[in-house]
């Protein structure tokens, strides 16, 4: 069997050994039970409050309290929140103040996960650093092992002619 033989039938079989769906987590970052409560509810919050479902949802309510106030209005002349919408005024800031206090922890989390795949990225690289090292002195070995079987399989084949 050829080396590069080898080296595909390695690689086969360790594309065996990783489990279906783990590709998508990376080993240097902390998810699940490794969390905090304030981390999990940090990353649902983030990944709500920036999709667009929250924008439609967002839209949505905004176009029923407005309509329901008109209507009950119209039909009744009283209504909870009248035109210029002042309460609706007063949800929506209270809203946008606490998504400032979520987008700065969302932030703070992001910038954890970066530091940590940094973490995780700095030691593969120690690793693979010193596995070259390694390599490279295991390589200059060999290189020296194969220069001497040369040149005594050179001596060999120069004593040949002699023996006869």
């Amino acid at each position: 069997m050829t080396a590069q033989a080898q080296l595909k039938s390695s690689m086969k079989s360790a594309v065996k050994h990783i489990a279906p769906g783990s590709w998508r987590r990376h080993p240097g970052v902390r998810t699940g039970d490794q969390l905090t409560r304030g981390e999990r509810a940090a990353d649902k919050m983030r990944n709500g409050m920036g999709s667009w479902m929250f924008v439609f949802v967002s839209l949505v309510f905004l176009a029923i309290w407005m309509t329901l106030n008109i209507v009950l209005d119209k039909s009744t002349g009283h209504t909870f929140d009248a035109y210029p919408f002042i309460l609706l005024n007063l949800v929506l800031s209270c809203v946008a103040a606490l998504q400032g206090a979520i987008l700065l922890i969302a932030a703070k989390r992001s910038d954890q996960v970066s530091s940590e795949l940094a973490e995780h990225d700095y030691e593969a690289d120690c690793q693979s650093r010193e596995m070259l090292h390694v390599l490279t002195e295991e390589f200059a070995a060999l290189r020296m092992q194969h220069a001497e079987q040369s040149a005594q399989l050179a001596e060999l084949i120069a004593r040949l002619p002699q023996a006869e």
